[in-house]
């Protein structure tokens, strides 16, 4: 959310009530009461990517990372039925875009990466 915000990088700055601030991962109560933070894979063979119909979910090549072009988007959510995750989903305004990580396109680590507390989110080569 944070990397996302219109006025400016700071959590502090966040305003919680805007849609345009919403989520792009969440943590879940998972196995044995353990916090699971969900968020976009960026998968080998993406699911999204398959099923997509106007091809506004893409794979680059080299980086690996899912691109989502909301100029080429339907708005069918074939990419957010077919997410293994759970990750991908519409926009909370108008509906009419998929909100989903972007690896924070332009930065060398992804926010929620630099600002986890914990270091329970991280980037991890498998």
């Amino acid at each position: 959310m944070a990397e996302h915000n219109e006025k400016g990088k700071s959590i502090y700055l966040l305003n919680m009530i805007d849609k345009h601030n919403e989520s792009r991962n969440h943590i879940v109560l998972g196995k044995d009461s353990q916090l699971t933070p969900i968020f976009c894979r960026h998968c080998d063979e993406p699911e999204c990517v398959n099923t997509c119909m106007s091809g506004a979910m893409k794979k680059h090549s080299e980086t690996g990372i899912v691109k989502y072009h909301r100029e080429k988007c339907a708005s069918c959510y074939m990419c957010v039925m077919s997410c293994p995750y759970g990750v991908l989903k519409p926009e909370s305004g108008n509906r009419d875009k998929i909100v989903k990580c972007d690896f924070c396109e332009g930065r060398e680590t992804p926010r929620c990466v630099e600002s986890c507390p914990v270091g329970a989110i991280y980037i991890e080569e498998v």
